[in-house]
């Protein structure tokens, strides 16, 4: 009691001082703290570990300063700090023993500076505040966790688990995380709040017990000690089958295959929740996905189902497969994975084709019929009001006017058939539009679509069905006006657009996948033909040649349903199907006797179609044929020996099947053909007619397409004739043939033909291949040596500049030296000494006329004629040497008495003949000859009488 009095009577002299203090600043003999704001104090920081508090502003005074005094506060408490002073004017602010953040994170006391005369300052509160370390990991409540579910669902909160920490801040203190540790395997998940759920249902089977490790975190990331979570699964009594195989394996061509013959029905007829069991219903499902792989029907083109499904053989295909009189097809998106049909892809932006005028008149009648196949879904922006053409006739008038089209707007089927304004009366009202609203449309599956019209009457095919709507009306019929009178336009057929003339451009375009589009005029599809088209050759059944894409049964108890579901078989009739995976899905009701429906656990599975025994293709036959003139011009058959078989595997071996077909063979030729003088055709036009196949002949070759027998194709294939009005120019003609199985899925041997021309040869005539002018040249020659020229004479000239003897090259006629042998030695010296005497007489004429030409000149002028033959000593390059004279045969004459210079001023002559000339003798006098040549030559002979004459090459 005492000493409170003491403090209490020590503060309120400290006041007083200070009063007098704040009063009187100007004395410089008390201490005053210097503070800019002295009623804010000052303002420390401490961390727990941490000896030294960071106060600002700097604890610093004016005056005579000897210490600094803390002043506790009796509702603080006492302050566990010292200050020392570390020079005259400053101090700083310590802890006294280690702060613990968790017992006291504030302390408030004030300070205040001793002058050494012992007066005190001002005093001035502080404020301290303890900063958290992160010392403490956070504990978890319980030790263990334990807690039990059903299998077969899915929780949003299995359990909860929750962790403290002693930390004194929200940094340190509070929970930010936690973790499984276990395997990740393990299908449970943790939030951050600490509740776990499963991701997927849990099967007792698989486990019984589910051991989990879980940390907590807090927000410095100081992970705790792990703590245990089991969740055990219970085991409720639950419908479902057992025994079902995840996979089977189907091998084409073995028939009807159980899919489930070990399957059993769980009922739980004992649950109280089902005491007795009223009635099981099981559904399975083929899943289909695309056409031609989930649905395997036929795979071949709408021309080659003409036969096989009796479609009108009128029907014109608007989506063919691009190629060689295909090509308004090639700007379209064709499927490149198929393994069947063409299927077309269109973006719904750009992709459309035009259909050209001569494939298909634009007029359709009041009976036509309209088919396809088409993959459609709701438009990625749901607009209900877009269109998207399948087939649309329009003009260019300006009111974009449409004639007829096929497309779909907001999932409904529309055809539009606008009637011209001379087709009856322009002020009667007729139907124009008819409206299906159809589930199929956008549900993203293949589906066939048959519109058959017979106007006013129109039926529309689904899946090969009539279509029956389920309300048992017909479809929305809107009626309109015909067309107005329009002259001069111009109207333009479109597949998966419509064309539109006021902005010369395509509008409308289709969204989804098409196939098989086809049009029949004046006819309409059987609806046997359309049943056959879209008939799925594979599928479920419990009777055999019965396709379904689902299977329903039902019965009073589970062994019922058990037998039915055991028979439910997969098929396939095709002897080729399509290799890959098809899923299989199994729904199960129970109708319970107190009312209740439970749906079993559906059971899932797949059959995984086996890659077939390829068939194979094989084509046989000569490879080469040579033929003469007249057969070229006449025409010959291209393979007139072809074998074509199509051999499939029987076990270990091959054998020939009977009952396969082809769809197409192309024969191909290269470079193209020129039409002025070669062509491709056929002989037996009759062929054709009778069978499926149809020709298509070109340039580059021939294309043989639709579905028919080996036999029919391999009698056509013989029946092609190559003729050439002009063989001398050729060598040979090669040409390739490739033949194929379900639209090219099975491609056949390349067999390669070639027709070779024989080119005729004069018999004898060992230099015939020689060009005509050397030849002549040459065989005169050998003519008067052989003396065979009598014989020679008697054979027609025939020269084959391009016989063959190789496939791939052309014989060139042999090189060959003249055969001078022993036996013409007199001969050759006869020949020389002719030639010989001839260039002597030419000499002496020349010199003779060159000195009567002189002297005329100089008794003109003489002057001018020294100046003129002045010829100066050292020029004696001018001089004529004919030390290098000689005399050789030239074989190029065009006939063998004849001599003359050659370009290279040597002379050639003949033995034949007495006389030399040049190689015009044979058109011109021989006096007349010379002087020309005399002339020709008088300007190197002028000076001939300062030339040296070499005696010795005479």
């Amino acid at each position: 009691m005492i000493v409170r009095c003491l403090s209490l009577l020590w503060v309120g002299v400290l006041l007083a001082s200070a009063h007098n203090g704040e009063g009187n600043n100007d004395n410089e003999d008390i201490p005053y703290l210097e503070l800019a704001e002295p009623d804010e104090g000052y303002h420390g920081l401490i961390r727990e570990n941490e000896t030294l508090v960071e106060v600002r502003p700097t604890i610093r005074a004016r005056g005579p300063l000897c210490s600094f005094l803390i002043l506790n506060n009796k509702h603080h408490g006492e302050a566990p700090f010292e200050i020392m002073v570390i020079d005259e004017n400053e101090a700083r602010l310590r802890v006294r023993y280690p702060l613990n953040c968790e017992k006291r994170r504030n302390y408030k006391f004030d300070i205040a500076a001793v002058g050494c005369d012992g007066s005190y300052s001002n005093t001035v509160p502080v404020h301290i505040t303890v900063t958290d370390v992160n010392e403490f990991a956070p504990i978890f409540s319980q030790a263990a966790y334990v807690r039990s579910v059903d299998e077969g669902k899915i929780y949003d909160e299995i359990v909860k688990v929750e962790a403290t920490d002693r930390d004194c801040t929200p940094r340190y203190g509070d929970i930010c995380k936690y973790e499984i540790l276990t395997d990740k395997s393990q299908p449970f998940t943790i939030n951050n709040e600490g509740v776990i759920r499963n991701t997927e249902p849990l099967d007792y089977e698989k486990s019984h017990n589910h051991i989990l490790s879980v940390v907590a975190y807090d927000c410095g990331m100081m992970q705790s000690a792990p703590v245990m979570v089991t969740i055990k699964v219970n085991k409720p009594c639950r419908a479902g089958w057992k025994g079902i195989a995840e996979r089977v394996d189907y091998a084409p061509g073995t028939g009807p295959l159980a899919l489930f013959p070990a399957a059993r029905l769980e009922a739980c007829s004992s649950d109280e929740r089902c005491p007795g069991v009223t009635r099981i219903q099981a559904a399975v499902t083929l899943q289909a996905s695309r056409v031609g792989v989930a649905c395997d029907r036929d795979t071949y083109t709408l021309q080659a189902q003409k036969s096989i499904c009796g479609m009108e053989s009128n029907t014109i295909d608007l989506l063919p497969s691009p190629g060689v009189g295909n090509e308004w097809t090639k700007s379209l998106k064709p499927d490149s994975g198929r393994d069947g049909e063409q299927m077309f892809e269109f973006d719904g932006e750009s992709t459309s084709a035009v259909v050209p005028e001569s494939l298909m008149k634009h007029t359709l009648g009041t009976t036509f019929s309209v088919s396809t196949w088409l993959r459609h879904a709701p438009p990625p922006d749901h607009d209900k009001h877009r269109k998207e053409h399948i087939l649309c006739l329009a003009d260019d008038h300006k009111m974009n006017r449409h004639h007829y089209a096929l497309f779909v707007r907001n999932c409904r089927l529309i055809l539009l058939l606008r009637r011209d304004f001379g087709e009856g009366d322009l002020n009667i009202f007729r139907p124009a539009e008819w409206r299906w609203k159809l589930p199929e449309v956008c549900d993203d599956e293949w589906h066939h679509y048959a519109v058959n019209v017979r106007f006013p009457n129109v039926e529309l095919y689904v899946d090969g069905e009539l279509y029956r709507a389920l309300d048992g009306k017909g479809p929305e019929v809107i009626d309109d006006w015909p067309l107005h009178p329009a002259h001069g336009i111009n109207t333009t057929l479109v597949v998966g657009a419509c064309w539109q003339g006021t902005e010369s451009d395509m509008k409308h375009h289709l969204h989804g996948w098409m196939a098989g589009l086809g049009v029949v005029e004046g006819e309409v599809q059987s609806p046997a033909a359309l049943r056959c088209a879209a008939r799925c050759r594979e599928g479920l059944s419990l009777a055999p040649d019965l396709y379904l894409k689902s299977v329903s049964v039902e019965g009073d108890g589970a062994s019922e349903v058990e037998t039915l579901v055991r028979r439910v078989a997969y098929g396939d009739a095709r002897s080729f199907p399509t290799p890959g995976r098809r899923n299989v899905h199994l729904d199960t009701t129970i109708t319970c006797d107190n009312g209740r429906v439970i749906k079993a656990r559906p059971a899932e599975s797949y059959v995984m179609v086996l890659s077939p025994q390829t068939p194979t293709i094989m084509l046989n036959g000569s490879s080469d044929a040579a033929r003469d003139y007249a057969h070229f011009r006449a025409g010959l058959p291209v393979f007139p020996d072809l074998e074509v078989k199509v051999l499939s595997r029987d076990r270990d071996s091959l054998r020939e099947a009977d009952t396969q077909k082809l769809d197409s063979c192309v024969v191909s030729v290269y470079p193209a053909l020129n039409p002025d003088h070669e062509a491709l055709a056929l002989r037996g036009h009759s062929v054709l007619p009778a069978s499926d196949i149809r020709a298509t002949l070109t340039r580059d070759g021939v294309s043989l397409t639709g579905a028919d027998t080996v036999y029919s194709y391999q009698k056509v294939l013989r029946e092609i004739e190559y003729s050439n009005k002009k063989p001398a120019y050729y060598l040979n003609r090669v040409f390739k043939l490739t033949c194929s199985e379900l639209n090219g899925r099975f491609t056949s041997n390349e067999y390669v033909q070639t027709l070779t021309v024989v080119h005729p040869r004069a018999a004898g005539d060992l230099h015939a291949q020689r060009p005509s002018g050397l030849a002549d040249k040459l065989d005169a020659v050998v003519r008067d040596k052989s003396g065979e020229a009598a014989v020679a004479a008697q054979v027609p000239r025939a020269f084959a500049a391009h016989a063959l003897h190789s496939i791939h090259s052309a014989d060139m006629p042999t090189p060959r030296l003249l055969d001078i042998h022993h036996d013409n030695n007199n001969v050759a010296l006869v020949i020389g000494a002719v030639c010989f005497g001839a260039v002597v007489v030419l000499i002496a004429l020349g010199i003779a006329r060159a000195r009567a030409a002189r002297h005329d000149a100089t008794s003109r002028d003489s002057r001018a004629t020294v100046a003129r033959h002045r010829v100066p000593a050292n020029d004696s390059e001018m001089a004529w040497d004919d030390s290098a004279l000689t005399i050789t045969v030239n074989p190029m004459d065009e006939s063998a008495p004849k001599c003359g210079v050659s370009t290279n001023g040597a002379v050639a002559c003949d033995s034949s003949d007495e006389s030399c000339s040049d190689s015009d003798t044979d058109r011109h006098d021989s006096s007349d000859e010379e002087d020309e040549v005399i002339q020709g030559k008088q300007h190197k002979y002028r000076n001939i009488s300062q030339l040296e004459w070499d005696n010795s090459t005479m």
